[in-house]
């Protein structure tokens, strides 16, 4: 745990960027903003879809960030713009319930996330009036948490605005709960790093109770972040849910098969703490108790014991009603594993040996190819950039976030980074006319960023 958590509040800085929104905000709304709010996007390095299982993730926040300038008044309504054309305004009404669409999920809608949880957080039946216009530098869609960080935002607004306090761990459990609202069943890493991170320095983020740690990570490396090009809204599929369905049925499968009472446990944690077993000996009991094959929903509720309709209400989620068959087999394999592969490389980067570079890389490359095989949560695309980025330099590289499209992260060593852009510049962007004009945006070095903020004017 760092000793000296950097202030929520801050001096605002005086750049061009919140310049230009200080100018768009008074030009949208004749005034000017009485605070500014920021939350980060993040990396992930290590950890992938196993927060939600109750498992440590190892991410870091990244310098592209999310930042609303806001006024309050009385108006009874939410207005929200976007420096970004592409995004409509929008105004909404606070003096009433706020209604979520999750079938058409729009951009201001992970904003209003963030608004809806902290409000009920705090029991406020009327909330103030709020201007606000957004500025976000974050890819969206590319895994690299743009619409966390819009809740988390959010989130940081509305308690501001309503002259609230929360811790900042307070607030990252908050703003986890919020984005449940657009039906996205996450596990809280990217808003726990979004408010806990610390500029220099990774995090390995541990759940029940929530806490971080600061992982120093090799400075003889630096990571890069490669877009693939491939879009995807994980509010908008039901990839996402299907495997956190697939995560809580393997927990009860291998629960009944142990002895122990299913009923009380959802993730696989749970269910190594109850046997108080190691990593390596729960994957040989996936091994033992779940076959390879995929299950069938009448299969699942003979060996729980449990009605069609239970199976529906109690384990699916709204958007996974229509899936019939789970791979339970593979997706408690990956997430095992994967939880192993996260202490390893903490454990490496703290012992700093001269190989670690090698040692971080393998588990990165093991990642990804259990991300790809077992968890299935690639996609071609992402498959070709980490193999490019493996033959242009990398010492590892795995996809990051979600999945289904979005980002690699790679990691490479310092001496190589200019030779290693431009040959993945050259070998995967610049053939592609449409991926040769995302380019710039899509493939850069991300150093560890710091954690959300209030800037307030001096």
């Amino acid at each position: 745990m760092a000793t000296n958590p950097p202030k929520l509040k801050v001096s605002v800085i005086d750049d061009e960027r919140l310049q230009n929104l200080k100018k768009t905000f008074e030009r949208e709304y004749g005034g000017s903003p009485l605070f500014y709010a920021f939350a980060p996007g993040r990396v992930n390095l290590i950890g992938e879809h196993i927060d939600y299982c109750g498992f440590s993730v190892l991410p870091m926040a990244i310098e592209q960030n999310i930042i609303a300038a806001v006024s309050v008044n009385n108006s009874g309504t939410i207005q929200l713009a976007n420096i970004n054309p592409l995004y409509n305004n929008i105004a909404v009404s606070c003096s009433e319930e706020i209604v979520i669409d999750r079938a058409n999920p729009k951009w201001y809608y992970y904003f209003l996330c963030g608004v809806k949880g902290t409000q009920e957080k705090f029991g406020m039946t009327n909330l103030p009036g709020m201007a606000c216009v957004i500025d976000g530098n974050i890819p969206p869609n590319s895994g690299l948490s743009s619409s966390s960080a819009l809740v988390c935002c959010a989130g940081l607004v509305t308690t501001e605005a309503n002259q609230k306090s929360l811790s900042k761990v307070a607030l990252a459990e908050t703003c986890a709960q919020c984005e449940r609202y657009i039906g996205t069943e996450g596990g809280g890493m990217d808003q726990s790093i979004s408010f806990l991170a610390e500029k220099g320095t990774a995090k390995l983020i541990e759940f029940d109770p929530l806490r971080a740690t600061d992982v120093h990570l090799p400075a003889s490396a630096v990571f890069v972040i490669s877009n693939c090009c491939v879009e995807m809204n994980k509010a908008a599929t039901s990839h996402f849910n299907i495997r956190v369905v697939e995560c809580r049925i393997a927990t009860k499968m291998l629960a009944q098969a142990k002895g122990l009472n299913p009923n009380r446990l959802l993730k696989l944690a749970q269910v190594q703490t109850e046997m108080d077993a190691s990593l390596e000996e729960m994957l040989a009991l996936v091994d033992e108790v779940l076959h390879p094959e995929p299950y069938s929903r009448e299969e699942i509720c003979k060996v729980l014991g449990v009605t069609f309709q239970q199976f529906s209400t109690e384990l699916l989620s709204a958007n996974t009603q229509h899936v019939t068959h789970f791979k339970l087999h593979q997706r408690a394999k990956h997430v095992y594993g994967e939880a192993a592969r996260v202490l390893r490389f903490k454990n490496v980067c703290d012992g700093a040996p001269t190989e670690s570079i090698q040692l971080l890389g393998d588990l990165m490359n093991q990642s990804h190819a259990s991300c790809r095989d077992l968890y299935e949560c690639s996609c071609p695309e992402l498959d070709q950039l980490v193999d490019i980025c493996l033959k242009s330099g990398a010492a590892g590289s795995r996809l990051t976030g979600a999945g289904w499209g979005g980002c690699a992260v790679s990691m490479v060593p310092i001496d190589k980074v200019q030779s290693f852009l431009q040959a993945v510049r050259e070998a995967y962007y610049l053939p592609d006319p449409r991926r040769a004009a995302m380019e710039k945006e899509s493939l850069f070095v991300s150093k560890p960023g710091g954690g959300a903020a209030i800037y307030l004017e001096k």
